[in-house]
């Protein structure tokens, strides 16, 4: 079964992935189509059949046939009919009466056909404020010429929640505070949203056929408290500059609802690395990108560990508020450490005042001396030179402290470094692991005992596997949490900040 890695969209009132069905019939269809896959790019539909006693199963199938971006009906228009509203053979997707299951369809057949595998949806059907029933959607790739997938076997079921009581209501105090999240941040929301004890605010977020899209709040937000919770990194379905334009149109479609206060959660904020003219006629991205922000109206913006904390203050006239995950990071050294000898290692001279605030956190709640060492680094045109290593590592654990991973370069050289002074062991914290597609063979191969990371980046697939136990993820959700709970009642972020592990 095809995990969709960032869950694609929450359309309406829910739509979630999941990895197995959990509907008998759903189940029987995925083992009959996998049995007539038989190592093809798909089955034919002609292969797949149901014994006798599967006929529930067979009458949840219904199939479309691909034409260009659209898909035409050529079988089980009756069960079609339980999404798409009443249709019937030869009836396009995209003229379907039941526009919210047709949206719904048509992304996870999106989906199929860009992973070549079945794909799975379960959410919850609404009416009135109460969940009526749990509805669970497989679609899966067909091949009538054994080449190309050019139909779709879909299959659906429908579980009725019969008393189902209805969904939490607000107290009047909770409706002034309403919480999004967008795209691939809804797991990263949802634990936010968790540790607020609130739910997160519904919203339509719609593709086009052309790549364009809208997006907007499917709840009355006029006078509230908004926050909209997006990380900004580029991944396999989409780039930061497109992310920033999402978010951006977000905040406007907000603030022209009526929101008496915006606020934009970015944990990762792109654009961040080119703060600073080092050449003739170089752009400072970092300013621009917050004239954007200002332009729309955004009123605040939180992020986590900026590439540069002084550019990111400078560059915005709206409110900022700097969250770092050092705490964090120091409570994973102080229960993981033990009575091994520490150092904390900046990566470059850049990174140089980060890695000396973490050493005097850890010297404080370690209660012993802990040293540090730095690496040289010079970039120029996509070229990292310099190999200057200075500081005490030897018999140490060394610790790598930066604020991001891109290609991880950077970390594997510091790190070779550590182990020819002598490091005993080497651990890598960041709070950002903005992973690139080299970045999986680089790390795998790197001298590191330990990465530790944030999860304001969803962690790719690839750098798990290549990484294995010696990854480690720490959440910053709850960190993300209390500064909205803070904000909301106007109470003390330096408070928050200065609190240690």
């Amino acid at each position: 079964m095809a995990m969709t890695e960032p869950p694609l969209k929450r359309l309406f009132e829910r739509l979630d992935f999941a990895p197995q069905p959990k509907r008998l019939e759903l189940d029987i269809v995925h083992e009959r189509w996998e049995a007539a896959r038989d190592g093809a790019v798909a089955p034919r539909r002609s292969a797949i059949s149901f014994a006798p006693e599967d006929r529930a199963a067979a009458e949840t199938l219904f199939v479309h046939r691909f034409e260009g971006s659209d898909a035409v009906l050529t079988e089980g228009a009756s069960a079609a009919a339980m999404l798409l509203g009443y249709c019937e053979i030869g009836d396009r997707l995209s003229e379907a009466s039941g526009r919210r299951g047709a949206v719904r369809l048509r992304r996870l057949l999106k989906e199929m056909r860009r992973t070549g595998q079945p794909v799975l949806a379960q959410y919850t059907r609404v009416e009135n404020g109460r969940d009526r029933a749990i509805v669970e959607i497989l679609a899966a790739p067909l091949s009538e010429d054994g080449r190309t997938i050019d139909s779709a076997l879909t299959a659906i079921s429908a579980h009725a929640l019969d008393g189902a009581p209805a969904r939490a209501r607000h107290n009047a105090a909770d409706r002034s505070l309403a919480v999004f999240a967008l795209g691939a941040s809804m797991s990263f929301g949802d634990d936010v949203a968790q540790c607020l004890g609130a739910e997160l605010a519904p919203l339509e977020d719609r593709e086009f056929e052309d790549g364009e899209y809208k997006i907007r709040p499917l709840e009355n937000i006029r006078g509230r408290d908004c926050y909209a919770v997006f990380t900004l990194n580029g991944d396999e379905t989409a780039s930061s500059a497109d992310k920033l334009c999402k978010l951006l149109f977000f905040i406007a479609a907000l603030k022209d609802a009526g929101a008496a206060r915006v606020t934009a959660v970015t944990p990762y904020l792109c654009f961040s690395r080119k703060d600073r003219r080092t050449k003739p006629r170089d752009p400072v991205t970092t300013r621009y990108v917050a004239q954007l922000f200002e332009a729309l109206g955004t009123d605040r913006l939180v992020c986590i560990d900026a590439h540069n904390i002084a550019a990111f203050q400078n560059a915005f006239r709206c409110e900022t508020v700097h969250l770092d995950a050092q705490a964090l990071f120091a409570r994973h050294v102080v229960a993981n450490v033990g009575d091994s000898p520490v150092a904390v290692v900046s990566p470059d001279l850049g990174g140089e005042k980060r890695a000396e605030l973490f050493r005097l956190r850890l010297e404080r709640v370690l209660r012993r001396p802990v040293a540090k060492a730095f690496m040289d680094k010079h970039r120029s045109e996509g070229r990292v030179v310099g190999d200057i290593f200075a500081g005490d590592v030897k018999g140490r654990t060394a610790i790598i402290i930066d604020d991001l991973i891109s290609g991880g370069g950077t970390v594997a050289r510091t790190a070779a470094a550590c182990r020819a002074n002598g490091a005993a062991r080497v651990w890598v914290a960041a709070s950002h692991g903005v992973f690139s597609d080299t970045a999986a063979a680089t790390l795998a191969d790197a001298p590191i005992d330990r990465l530790v990371i944030t999860d304001s980046v969803p962690v790719r697939s690839t750098v798990a596997r290549a990484l294995g136990d010696r990854l480690t993820l720490v959440s910053v959700a709850g960190l993300v949490a209390e500064a909205i709970r803070r904000l909301h009642a106007n109470g003390s972020i330096v408070q928050l900040l200065d609190e240690g592990p």
